[in-house]
């Protein structure tokens, strides 16, 4: 399932596994789960993952600041 595998990768690259349980709505810049540099590293996990490209201007909180945020995103990209 498309969350099941966005939360996976971001416990396995920012949570380095410590945390087996990541909550789908907790804000990852709020909580210092990742930094902007962990965003790009996010974005290029969806666009190889899900062969998806992101523009510039998608590059916001609203699309990429929790798993719900950013499966809706890609959900909404891939149509």
């Amino acid at each position: 399932m498309l969350k099941d595998e966005i939360r996976q990768f971001i416990i396995e690259k920012f949570l380095f596994n410590m945390e087996d349980r990541l909550d789908d709505d907790i804000s990852l810049l709020g909580t210092n789960i990742v930094d902007s540099v962990g965003i790009l590293e996010i974005v290029s996990f969806i666009e190889s993952r899900f062969n998806l490209v992101v523009e510039d201007q998608e590059l916001t909180s609203e699309n990429l600041d929790s798993v719900n945020k950013i499966a809706r995103f890609v959900e909404r990209k891939q149509g």
